[in-house]
């Protein structure tokens, strides 16, 4: 039986052991013992997610919860491991530690960097010895294949750009982007789907990489809009019920108006949020 570690000044120790109780086959909860890394896996990515949406609110309470709860994911995800014989939660944290003091022989170390740019340029050259030292020597060889897609386009194009294999400008990555887009027309009008599914994915990676040059998160980007869709969708939605419909009683010329309504609330509300500023 695994009793739980009471440590007042250390609630470190005691996550740690609330996690072994919890596993414990004899009296522990029977969801988390039959967890795998791979059933929680997808509850480690949506509390990421979750973390990034409080930072996006500016809810610091929200976000003390939240990194909460993606603590425990990285405390579950040892403690099986733990269970497995493979590594502890301690080695995860050593793992880090080390890797933090390689990558900053500037603060750790007696290595001194003469400008920021050189300082990128010596953390890309350490990262690059330690794909070596894991036999992954290709430029894009450690970028997550788990990542969100939009983002591990991100990263991709940055990588291959940091050996020089990038558009000069801003201006011919629109150029690009315009192009395939007319190449996804062209297969939409001639009704091949599979082709069109292809050159939407060239559209989008030509979007991310547009993202990059102008430093701009293209997840944060859409999120942005995905909220901006749900406050006027919301509007369509409320204005409807005061006039006793829903939206599958209305008709699109109806919820266009309405949407024209939210929009140019929206502007009023931006304008008033630069005269405030």
């Amino acid at each position: 039986m695994v009793e739980i570690l009471k440590v007042p000044d250390d609630p470190m120790a005691e996550l740690l052991s609330i996690m072994a109780k919890l596993r414990d086959p004899d009296d522990g909860c029977q969801w988390d013992i039959e967890q795998t890394f791979a059933t929680i896996a997808p509850y480690t990515i949506e509390e990421a997610y979750e973390v990034a949406d409080a930072i996006e609110r500016g809810d610091m309470a929200d976000l003390r919860d939240e990194l909460g709860d993606l603590l425990l994911q990285v405390v579950f995800h040892a403690r099986m491991a733990q269970e497995a014989g493979l590594f502890a939660f301690e080695d995860v944290a050593r793992s880090i530690n080390d890797k933090m003091i390689r990558r900053h022989p500037h603060v750790f170390g007696e290595h001194a960097y003469a400008s920021l740019a050189a300082q990128v340029e010596g953390w890309e050259a350490i990262k690059a010895a330690e794909r070596a030292a894991k036999a992954k020597g290709g430029v894009l060889d450690d970028v997550s294949a788990g990542l969100p897609a939009m983002t591990r386009a991100v990263k991709l194009t940055k990588r291959a750009a940091r050996v020089g294999f990038d558009w000069p400008s801003t201006t011919e990555v629109i150029v690009k982007l315009h192009e395939e887009v007319a190449e996804l027309e062209a297969e939409v009008a001639a009704g091949d789907l599979a082709k069109a599914r292809a050159e939407l994915g060239d559209v989008l990676f030509a979007c991310a990489n547009l993202a990059r040059k102008l430093d701009i998160e293209p997840e944060d980007a859409l999120r942005a809009t995905n909220a901006k869709f749900t406050r006027r969708f919301a509007h369509i939605e409320k204005s409807l019920a005061e006039r006793g419909k829903t939206p599958d009683q209305s008709d699109l010329a109806e919820m266009d108006a309405l949407w024209d309504e939210a929009r140019a609330a929206d502007k009023i509300a931006d304008l008033g949020s630069l005269i405030g500023s």
